[in-house]
């Protein structure tokens, strides 16, 4: 008789998966929102839009994931910072156009099912989320056995905010004479690491764990530092100010973000000597002989978010954010176009 096979033995491990949820049950649970109904572990979240708070709510949907960004977690073997980068790739989206966040799932598929690695991840999401002000009110951990390898994974998440209709940011305000606002960036966040990877590990065998002096850490430190969140910062000026375009600088940089928030008529030229460009950026330029304009589309180089407004208004969000202890720059002007952009200053010419 032929042997009696479980799914187990297939590389399936329930009991783990079980084990899994009850560690993290608790930190999902303190994402909550009161709108948020039902429990952990039901087939779908649950959640409620409260009556007569919007007059004409339109809801906002955004999705992502963090990459080859996951390399370098599975080299060090530290999961508890890409969580908030899933997390971050999404509500940095759909806050561009004025959404507030208020739930997020995640899809987490793993080789083997380790308990304390998939914690480790699922609380980064949750403390992410927190911040954020938005619920973890589902998400899914699939065991792929013999599909990944042992040990490492694969996770994006799906994220829902809502936004008043009059406050809906779209490219139709912005006009020429506008001024660009950076908020900085917390390093190189979650886009270009195959070149990043290329660069430090394959071109300066670096194995992670070498102190680089500019960057006062380790290179494995700096580039697992996790996608800043800009919930906190930006919605008091969605609700206060009258923001003409918001920018969220990911994959592609500068000459593909910007435009996505212009009219077609509409161009936008940047000052790179506005703003001190972190260390990181210019390391990988040096070490990767790359060219500024490459560096550019590919990464933030500092800042991580961007605000259009009007001259005046430019000046009420910056003595807001000051007050707030926000870090922002003036670090360019909207100008008539052909929905392109031109960087100048510093190291750069355009």
């Amino acid at each position: 008789m032929a042997e009696q096979l479980t799914y187990k033995d297939s590389g399936v491990d329930i009991d783990a998966g079980n084990k899994s949820v009850q560690l993290i049950k608790d930190s999902v649970k303190a994402t909550y929102r009161p709108e948020v109904l039902g429990d952990l572990g039901g087939f779908g979240g649950l959640f409620a839009l409260t009556a007569g708070k919007y007059k004409e709510p339109v809801l906002v949907s955004g999705t992502d994931g963090v990459g080859t960004k996951l390399r370098l977690a599975f080299m060090l073997d530290k999961h508890d910072t890409v969580g908030q980068d899933a997390v971050a790739m999404c509500v940095n989206d759909i806050l561009v156009q004025g959404a507030e966040p208020l739930f997020f799932l995640d899809y987490l598929a793993v080789g083997k099912l380790d308990p304390e690695q998939v914690a480790a991840v699922v609380k980064g999401v949750a403390s992410a989320c927190k911040e954020s002000g938005c619920a973890l009110i589902g998400g899914e951990t699939a065991e792929m056995s013999g599909f990944y390898p042992v040990g490492e994974y694969d996770i994006a998440g799906f994220a829902v905010g809502v936004v008043e209709k009059s406050k809906l940011i779209t490219s139709e305000k912005v006009q020429e004479g506008d001024v660009v606002l950076g908020l900085p960036s917390s390093g190189v966040h979650s886009n270009g690491y195959s070149l990043v990877r290329k660069i430090c590990f394959d071109r300066k065998g670096f194995k992670g764990d070498e102190y680089i002096e500019e960057l006062g850490k380790t290179i494995g430190e700096e580039l697992l530092t996790p996608t800043r969140l800009y919930p906190k910062a930006c919605l008091p000026l969605i609700e206060n100010f009258d923001i003409h375009g918001m920018v969220h600088i990911t994959g592609g940089g500068f000459y593909e973000n910007i435009p996505r928030a212009l009219p077609e008529d509409m161009a936008v030229e940047i000052d790179s000597s506005a703003w001190k460009m972190p260390a990181i950026f210019k390391l990988l330029q040096q070490w990767g002989n790359v060219d500024w304009k490459e560096m550019y589309r590919t990464f933030n180089m500092g800042i991580g978010m961007i605000i259009i407004a009007s001259a005046d208004e430019a000046e009420k969000i910056k003595a807001h954010l000051a007050a707030a202890d926000e870090t922002v720059y003036e670090i360019g002007r909207v100008v008539k176009g052909n929905h392109d952009v031109t960087i100048k200053g510093g190291v750069f010419h355009d």
